[in-house]
């Protein structure tokens, strides 16, 4: 009996299954970025939006739409642009003269998974608008609050060195992603893999070639599994005591919220759950700590000027703490 209870509590297969089948169809496509498509993946069983940060060319964008494509749920894409109203992302209500009333239009952001391009060119006005959606997946406009369809997630990219015509983010709103990820240049054999795949497609579309993994009924299964994930109170302590760090360490002006505890816990959750584990392990902590945090934490501005990084910082914090093992 001890032997069947054990064996349904740690029964990943589905999940493993699922995984291994969106990585194999975006693999088709995309070439290293190994480490992004983990990660979005992770944020899709967690629950989790993400932000995806790079220079233009490095397939951010595809990545995502790929992913999108390779899970069978809604899907829409919204270009940010200065001009951009938040009506033109939530919706708006339109008159209907047959029955005298006006009938609410939803936006594109009504949608499973949702692809946020260049998220930092619209004004403040227009990124508030997803800041009730992303936390409480809800709208609410004229006073009615309209509930999104789950699952839902968003996934934004933003282009780090052209700063001409954005908006910096408000903290508020990147505390709402659960990862932020770097997106680095490929390296050079990467980049000849890249040429000679995408010669060999000749004229096949690349999003044609993914089919969906999974259905979006399951992620919402998938999802309720992970978080019955076992996690032992010394590496809930780990976690607090990692966040409660950033709030006292002298290069950080501004720490971490509780929301940052949360996520790395769900996270670590999800990247267990992925390994084929049911509970969680110092290491599953480590591998999301840092796009966790990174987008958290606001430097000190002489530290900023002595060109450290967010990155640098979490690196020297778990560095000068004792890990469990």
């Amino acid at each position: 009996m001890d032997d069947q209870i054990f064996q349904q509590r740690t029964d990943l297969s589905a999940l493993n299954e699922a995984v291994l089948s969106i990585r194999n169809e975006i693999k088709k496509i995309i070439v290293g970025q190994d480490e992004m498509v983990r990660l979005i993946i992770t944020a899709l069983l967690a629950d989790g939006h993400v932000l995806i940060e790079g220079v233009p060319g490095v397939a951010k964008t595809l990545t995502a739409k790929l992913v999108a494509k390779s899970v069978d749920a809604g899907f829409s894409r919204i270009q940010f642009t200065p001009d951009l109203m938040p009506s033109d992302v939530l919706g708006t209500p339109v008159f209907n003269p047959k029955e005298a009333s006006f009938e609410f239009k939803r936006g594109p952001v009504f949608s499973n998974i949702v692809l946020v391009d260049e998220i930092n060119r619209a004004p403040a006005k227009t990124q508030s608008a997803l800041l009730e959606i992303m936390e409480e997946r809800q709208a609410t406009v004229d006073g009615r609050t309209y509930p999104m369809a789950s699952p839902f997630m968003v996934l934004a990219t933003q282009n780090p060195v052209e700063q001409e015509g954005t908006y910096r983010l408000p903290e508020a709103q990147l505390d709402r992603f659960l990862f932020k990820i770097l997106v680095p240049y490929p390296t050079e054999a990467e980049e000849v893999t890249i040429l000679t795949q995408f010669h060999g497609m000749g004229n096949i579309p690349a999003i044609e070639m993914i089919h969906p993994a999974l259905k979006g009924d399951q992620i919402i299964s998938l999802r309720q599994q992970i978080k019955k994930q076992i996690i032992e109170e010394r590496l809930l302590q780990f976690i607090a005591k990692l966040i409660h760090q950033t709030r006292n360490h002298k290069s950080i002006y501004l720490g971490a919220s509780p929301r940052a505890s949360l996520a790395i816990m769900n996270a670590s959750k999800a990247t267990a759950a992925m390994m084929g584990r049911d509970f969680v392990t110092p290491e599953d902590i480590l591998s999301v700590v840092t796009p966790v945090l990174r987008h958290r934490i606001i430097l000190a501005p002489d530290k900023e000027m002595e060109g450290i990084t967010e990155d640098d910082v979490i690196r020297q914090i778990i560095q000068g703490m004792d890990v469990p093992r």
